[in-house]
């Protein structure tokens, strides 16, 4: 199914492709991104930054419609911007290892109890240990580990589903009011 916005020409079957635009389809006559889409979408902004209007742009690349032109420019400028978001997509997650790295180290120590100043011991002698440090460790390796999903978009959306039905009551009226 194509949505009007790719580029025209419809080859002859078995025909080799009469315009760029056409090229730019799969064997089944839809459109494929590739290299040379990304070109033409490319040469779209090119066209466009020059003061090309959109109709020219898609009469001539040889889109069927001045959307398709549109949408060819758009394509452009994502892939112009998609190089810089993966940039700072990767320091933050490099950032955000660092943050998990430490916070494990701070799981794999033993902390021990201090109060007033000096470590608690137990009726051995033994420092008490305190499993608080460590409990907030795992919230906050819960909480970068939320960060990284969020980060990479590796949640699902929730469903929410709901079953029955709505009732409306009015109050202060009295329904033999309004018949």
């Amino acid at each position: 199914m194509t949505t009007g916005n790719e580029p025209t020409g419809a080859t002859p079957r078995g025909g080799p492709p009469q315009t760029d635009a056409e090229r730019l389809r799969d064997g089944r006559h839809r459109y494929a991104r590739s290299p040379e889409t990304a070109a033409l979408d490319a040469r779209a902004a090119e066209l466009r930054a020059q003061g090309s209007t959109y109709q020219q742009i898609a009469d001539e690349l040889g889109y069927r419609s001045r959307s398709g032109a549109i949408d060819a420019v758009r394509r452009a400028i994502r892939d112009a911007c998609a190089g810089p978001a993966q940039a700072l997509i990767d320091l933050e997650v490099t950032r955000l290892e660092m943050i998990t790295d430490e916070v494990l180290e701070i799981l794999q120590r033993d902390h021990v109890v201090v109060s007033h100043g000096k470590v608690v011991k137990d009726e051995e002698g033994k420092p008490l240990l305190d499993d608080g440090v460590k409990l907030q460790a795992v919230d906050r390796y819960l909480r970068s580990r939320e960060s990284f999903r969020k980060l990479l978009g590796l949640d699902k959306p929730a469903k929410v589903e709901h079953s029955g039905g709505v009732r409306y009551e009015v109050i202060g009226v009295d329904p033999a009011d309004l018949t």
